[in-house]
């Protein structure tokens, strides 16, 4: 599937919600992409020339490296978002970072707005809330108040929630954890809702996702 058929078919779930169209933002995926690929399946469409669209990166040193490559091809004013699991001594590779998907807890917080002190910018963050799946990070729901009062305390822009979808093909299952993180997020008075992944991404629409995470339809 190629990036315009993607955009097509978040069109066509915000149409079926009722939704206004560009409700729910892709988030281009390039994790394990070369820089070509990227071009190809990514860049060379006009709506996600650099600054259209975030790019999305799961692995800190892979970020960092494609910062460097992007800045070297005069690829600027690319839009970076980090959506894996967050490792403390990592997030010094974060500085070109505008949104972190993942936050779990308030010593990651701290220790972003420590270096973010140095950076001269703090990028925003969403705080990803456990779905229940014990292999599965996150903030466990009834934690989610504390963590978020904390990690607001550092000083850092808590936008809204983050949740994986359960491993499972039951849609009705993955919908209610989408519906339950957007009530959540809705009772913390936050607006942004990143859900939905290449195969699930038309569920996340429907249950109020803003920013949807979708590589593998990219670039297959």
């Amino acid at each position: 599937m190629s990036l315009p058929e993607v955009l097509a078919g978040l069109r066509e779930a915000e149409a079926a919600s009722g939704r206004p169209p560009g409700s729910a933002r892709l988030v281009a995926v390039t994790k394990g992409q070369p820089l070509a690929a990227i071009r190809e399946h990514v860049l060379a469409h006009a709506a996600l020339q650099p600054g259209g669209f975030p790019l999305g990166e799961g692995r800190a040193q892979e970020l960092r490296d494609k910062v460097a490559e992007f800045e070297a091809e005069g690829l600027t004013g690319t839009e970076w978002h980090y959506i894996g699991t967050l490792q403390l001594n990592k997030v010094k590779y974060m500085r070109a970072v505008t949104l972190i998907h993942a936050l779990e807890d308030v010593r990651q917080a701290q220790t972003i707005a420590d270096l973010a002190a140095k950076w001269g910018r703090a990028p925003d963050v969403l705080l990803q809330l456990h779905n229940g799946e014990p292999q599965k990070h996150g903030v466990a729901p009834g934690d989610l108040r504390a963590v978020y009062d904390g990690v607001r305390a550092t000083g850092l822009s808590v936008r809204g929630l983050m949740v994986m979808a359960p491993d499972t093909e039951d849609e009705a299952a993955i919908l209610r954890v989408f519906k339950d993180t957007a009530r959540r997020a809705y009772d913390l008075g936050l607006g942004e809702l990143s859900m939905g992944m290449s195969g699930d991404y038309p569920l996340a629409v429907r249950a109020g996702a803003t920013l949807v995470r979708v590589g593998t339809r990219l670039f297959s």
